[in-house]
């Protein structure tokens, strides 16, 4: 394959920082890249320098002739005076072009062919048919609308729609998911899999690297390191490759305690053997041993203890103008759950978080919060950072200590635990990366305590080891969370109950995680779809039924051994339930590749069996009961 573009030897730095030292990065036609590090480590910094919008301190870049290159970037690069289509269509300028070139030439310009052969290989013919399809399945706003009148989700919508439609040739993607919901994410990763150029792609959104990347680059320390496969492949890797350094970096320290002890010794003689032996000493202790990946102890304020009641709604609904959310919704939150919503963009989601805490009253019904209950609410925009003050000045807001559970801790101290080195603690906020502000942000939010916390969309921004530790800090929290997220992966990891907007007004309440709301669901729509065809054929076939009935046939009961498989079929599917959560919280362990590494193969296909098992108990009870049911009602 050839290489489209080069970066060779690039050097940014801020400051006395680098983020990128002297990087390499060559990329192939065809390549899926995901690209991954900790934020604030030079990840958007690099995407600008290939999208041609930003210049390194030293390096070159270099670019196939006539590349065409689509960047969709975190912050949004629209036109607020224009509309949505029109934004949309500039993003097919390099097409658009060419066939204003086209149409303008006279007709036996020798020009025509090579044009209209680069207008076909655009597809440029089909594009106003390519934006419907886009705008559609992205759920884009009204092609009409005004930028200035849309919120942040829908400009990612239109932004996302404006960098694909050209269909480059190479194609860069800085946090595509964020705001998007599963349907139109599951668009995205299908049309990447369609996609015939090369991408790059920076994500949080762990399932959609594991779908869409065929090679994966860390940005670490200011260098890039490859490997091929996704992101489960990466994770094995360099799982491996840190068990090999711990071992090199063991048997380093252990020469050097031998060898320590002998130059402590003192030895008279200075033969060249013993200088040999000093220089390979010296030579060793040296070298530098394996870099280590410093982790954000984020820990949340231990909580006031909650009481007996902590919210119940009843029969909630809420309409906002002529549309009407969702109705008829009741639930009682207990304290140690941790529940996560999910579902379409615009059914009322985040109107829900708002109606429990009551900054919205309910259209329909009543929301009841018990005494000892105290909210810690985290919103989509979350808080206004002040970008002339320092790290610290923002945090602390006037205070020189954050109250920890019964004691208190500085505030320098706490923003330690969120991977503020002492030199970013007093750093200006408009001089931080897009993470450091996420982090500095949840710091901020998050020592207000509460023992009810709310969270909307809070794994927009931040980087994969930042999620991690949200996600440990939050299984760990001893109160209520209620977290909005269309990471499925978050999800997954986090919840154990799920509330899924499923449309026409619908909340639907699900045990479990997200995977198995999912698997319920599907399981639901197969049982319907089965019904309606046993609906049809019992139907088409009601004369043979009423001669059997005339001829004095009766349903059969159930046999002994039948009712014993029954009496004892939910504990079954309670126990194999059990299996499948043992097993998905292995592999949910941040630790997991490092101590499971030769158990993979042997976990996957135990859990599919186990998951394959829940499901035919599921069919077999639910035929055991239609005989019994039928020999009840004869």
């Amino acid at each position: 394959m050839s290489t489209i573009i080069t970066a060779t030897e690039i050097t940014v730095r801020y400051g006395e920082r680098a983020v990128l030292d002297a990087a390499t990065l060559g990329i192939e036609a065809g390549d899926r890249i995901g690209l991954v590090g900790r934020n604030g480590c030079g990840k958007t910094t690099f995407l600008r320098i290939l999208a041609g919008l930003q210049s390194p301190d030293t390096g070159v870049v270099s670019r196939q002739r006539d590349l065409v290159v689509s960047y969709l970037p975190q912050d949004f690069m629209l036109d607020a005076t224009r509309s949505v289509a029109e934004n949309i269509r500039d993003g097919a300028k390099p097409v658009l072009d060419l066939i204003a070139e086209f149409e303008s030439l006279p007709h036996d310009s020798p020009r025509h062919e090579e044009l209209e052969h680069r207008i076909q290989a655009l597809e440029g013919w089909t594009l106003d048919l390519r934006i419907e399809t886009a705008m559609s399945h992205l759920n884009c706003p009204a092609a009409d609308r005004r930028i200035e009148t849309l919120s942040g989700g829908e400009k990612r919508r239109v932004a996302m729609c404006r960098a694909i439609v050209s269909l480059p040739d190479f194609l860069i993607l800085d946090e595509p998911t964020n705001h998007l919901d599963p349907e139109s994410i599951d668009w995205v990763a299908d049309f990447l899999d369609e996609f015939h150029g090369s991408f790059l792609v920076v994500t949080h959104d762990r399932y959609f690297l594991d779908r869409v990347a065929q090679r994966m680059v860390e940005l670490y320390e200011g260098k890039f390191w490859s490997q091929n496969g996704n992101y489960t492949d990466y994770l094995l890797a360099k799982a491996e490759r840190q068990e090999a350094d711990a071992t090199v970096e063991h048997k380093r320290q252990m020469f050097l305690k031998k060898e320590l002890a002998w130059v402590r010794q003192g030895p008279r003689a200075q033969r060249s053997k013993q200088k040999d032996r000093f220089e390979r000493y010296y030579e060793t202790a040296a070298q530098a041993g394996p870099a280590v990946e410093e982790d954000m102890e984020l820990v949340i304020p231990p909580p006031p203890q909650l009481g007996n009641r902590t919210v119940e709604v009843s029969n909630l609904g809420m309409t906002l103008g002529e549309k009407k959310l969702f109705r008829g919704f009741s639930y009682t939150f207990e304290n140690g759950q941790r529940i996560g919503v999910c579902g379409r963009n615009g059914l009322g989601k985040t109107t829900l978080l708002k109606a429990i805490i009551g900054q919205l009253p309910p259209t329909e019904g009543t929301v009841k919060i018990g005494q000892l209950t105290k909210f810690n609410y985290v919103d989509q925009g979350r808080l206004q950072l002040n970008e002339e003050r320092t790290v610290l000045d923002e945090a602390a807001d006037g205070t020189e200590f954050v109250i920890w559970g019964d004691s208190r801790i500085s505030v320098r101290s706490y923003l330690k635990r969120f991977l503020f080195a002492d030199d970013r603690i007093t750093t200006l906020v408009k001089k931080l990366s897009g993470g450091e502000r996420s982090r500095l942000l949840l710091a901020k939010i998050l020592k207000c305590g509460g023992n009810f916390l709310i969270l909307d969309e809070p794994t927009n921004d931040l980087d994969l080891p930042t999620l991690r530790v949200l996600e440990e800090a939050l299984i760990a929290f001893p109160g209520m969370v209620l977290v909005v997220s269309h990471d499925r992966y978050f999800l997954n990891r986090v919840c154990t109950n799920i509330l899924a907007f499923e449309g026409d007004g619908t909340i639907a309440h699900s045990v479990g995680d997200y995977d198995y709301y999912l698997e319920k669901k599907q399981r639901a729509a197969k049982e319907a779809a089965r019904q309606s065809a046993v609906f049809i054929s019992a139907n088409r076939s009601v004369a043979p039924a009423k001669a059997a009935a005339a001829n004095g046939a009766k349903p059969r009961k159930l046999s002994f051994k039948e009712q014993r498989e029954l009496d004892g079929i939910e504990a079954q599917i309670h126990a194999v339930e059990a299996e499948v959560a043992r097993i998905e919280g292995l592999f949910a362990q941040p630790d997991f590749f490092r101590k499971h590494a030769t158990q993979v193969n042997q976990l996957t296909a135990d859990l599919d069996a186990a998951k394959a098992n829940v499901t035919n108990l599921y069919a077999r009870w639910e035929e055991l009961e239609r005989i019994r049911a039928a020999a009840d009602k004869s």
